[in-house]
C-alpha cells in the first residue's frame, strides 16, 4: 500500500490533467466529442488503480482532502458569472430556454429516481444519474456525489462520475443528426436576426480586459469572500432546518447577489476573465482529483441500471427537443441551432453544446443568438435552477 499527502495528490492531479490535454490533441475522437482533460486524464488513472488492486499488486490512496475547497472555489466563480444584466441582451428567447433547462433538471430527476426504484436501488443513485450528472456533468456529480455518499449511499461518487461521462459522449452523438432532422423537415435557412451590437458582446465577455496583479487580487477577494460567507450561511441554514445545504451551494448563491449587487454599483470591478481564469482551474484540478480517485470497482453491478437509465435520459431530451422545445423557441434556424446546444449541456456540458452548434453553423450559416444565449444559460444561469431541485431532490429522499 502507497499513501501520498496532499501535496503529491496535486501534483498528479496537474499530471492527469496535463496528460489528459495531450491525448486530447492526439486522439480525434476525444477531441471530436468534447471530452474533458481531467476525464481522459483521471479515468485513465482510475484504470490503472483499479487493475492494481484487482490484481492485489498494489493499494494507492490519495489524500484529496484539498479537493472541496478547489471545489468551493469553482462554484463561486460559477456565481459571480451570473449577471442579471445578460437576461436584457438574450431577452425573451433567453428566459424560455432558460425555463426549459429547469424543467428539463426536474424530468431528470423523476426519470432518474422512479427507474431506481422500478429496478429496486437507493433512489438516490436516481438522483445521481439524473440532473445531477446529466445536466450538471462532472463538476456536479463531483459536489453531489460527495454529499450523498455522507448521507450513506456507498458509490454515489463513482456513479455519478460514470454517468456524466457516458452522457457527456451521448450528447455529442445526437446533437448534429436531431439538428440535420429540423433542418431537413422544416426546410430551414439562416434569416436576418437583430444585431447584438458588438459592444454589448464586449461587455459581456470582457474580451479586452487587462488583468494586472492588482485586479487580479481583487478577483481572488471577492470569490474568498463569496466562499467565507456562503459556507457560513449554509451550516447555518442546514443547522437550523435540518435540509442539507452543502457549503459550496451557499457560495454559489452568495457569489450570485454580491455579483449584482457590485454591478450595481460599478460596472468595473468584476472581470470575467480574471474569473474565469481561477475557474478554469479550480475546475480541472477538482476533476482531476475525483476522476483519479473514482473506485470502479463499485460500480460494476450497477452496469446494466445505469446504462438503462442513461438511454431513457437520452430518448427523454430527444423527443422533449424535437416536439416541444423547438416550437417553443421560434420553430425557426435559430431555434433548430439552439437545440443542438441544448442536448449537448443537457447531456454532457457547455463544451459539447458549443461543438454541437458549432458543427452546424460551420455547415448551415451563423447564428448569433444561439451562440449567445445557450453558452450564457449553459455556462451560468442554469445552475440558479438546477441546484435547487436537485438539493430537493435529495432531501426528499434522504
Amino acid at each position: 500500500m502507497i499513501e501520498f499527502d496532499q501535496v503529491t495528490t496535486i501534483f498528479f492531479a496537474l499530471a492527469v490533467y496535463m496528460l489528459g490535454t495531450f491525448l486530447n490533441n492526439k486522439i480525434p475522437f476525444l477531441n471530436k466529442f468534447c471530452i474533458p482533460a481531467p476525464v481522459v486524464g483521471g479515468l485513465l488513472f482510475a484504470l490503472i488503480i483499479t487493475f492494481l488492486r484487482g490484481f492485489d499488486i498494489l493499494i494507492i490512496n490519495l489524500d484529496t482532502s484539498l479537493q472541496d475547497l478547489f471545489m468551493l472555489t469553482f462554484f463561486t466563480t460559477v456565481g459571480l458569472g451570473a449577471s442579471f444584466k445578460l437576461l436584457k441582451i438574450g431577452g425573451k428567447l433567453l428566459i424560455i430556454y432558460w425555463l426549459a433547462c429547469g424543467f428539463l433538471a426536474l424530468a431528470q430527476n423523476v426519470i432518474g429516481v422512479s427507474i431506481a426504484k422500478l429496478l429496486h436501488l437507493d433512489p438516490l443513485i436516481g438522483v445521481m444519474v439524473g440532473a445531477v450528472s446529466m445536466e450538471g456533468g462532472h463538476g456536479a456529480a463531483t459536489a453531489f456525489g460527495t454529499t450523498i455518499e455522507d448521507l450513506g449511499v456507498d458509490g454515489a461518487l463513482s456513479i455519478g462520475l460514470a454517468a456524466a461521462t457516458v452522457g457527456l459522449v451521448a450528447g455529442g452523438l445526437i446533437g448534429g443528426p436531431i439538428v440535420k432532422y429540423l433542418m431537413n423537415k422544416y426546410q430551414l435557412k439562416p434569416t436576418e436576426t437583430e444585431e447584438i451590437s458588438d459592444a454589448a458582446m464586449g461587455n459581456v465577455n470582457q474580451q479586452a480586459t487587462k488583468i494586472n496583479s492588482k485586479s487580479f487580487m481583487m478577483q481572488v477577494f471577492i470569490i474568498v469572500f463569496c466562499m467565507a460567507l456562503g459556507t457560513y450561511l449554509g451550516d447555518s441554514f442546514t443547522a437550523l432546518t435540518g435540509f442539507v445545504l452543502p457549503g459550496y451551494v451557499g457560495a454559489m448563491f452568495v457569489a450570485v447577489i454580491i455579483r449584482n449587487i457590485i454591478d450595481r454599483i460599478s460596472g468595473n470591478v468584476i472581470q470575467m476573465k480574471s474569473i474565469g481564469i481561477i475557474g478554469d482551474i479550480t475546475l480541472g484540478i477538482f476533476l482531476s482529483m475525483a476522476l483519479m480517485s473514482i473506485q470502479l470497482w463499485e460500480i460494476v453491478d450497477l452496469a446494466l441500471p445505469l446504462l438503462l437509465i442513461i438511454l431513457v435520459q437520452v430518448i427523454f431530451i430527444a423527443l422533449f427537443s424535437i416536439f416541444i422545445l423547438f416550437k417553443m423557441l421560434g420553430k425557426n434556424y435559430d431555434a433548430a441551432v439552439m437545440i443542438g446546444g441544448f442536448t449537448g449541456h443537457g447531456l454532457g456540458a457547455t463544451p459539447n453544446a458549443i461543438a454541437n452548434m458549432d458543427a452546424v453553423v460551420s455547415q448551415f450559416g451563423p447564428s448569433r443568438k444561439a451562440f449567445l444565449v445557450v453558452p450564457l444559460v449553459g455556462a451560468f444561469l442554469i445552475d440558479v435552477f438546477a441546484v435547487p431541485i436537485i438539493i430537493t431532490t435529495i432531501n426528499l429522499f434522504s
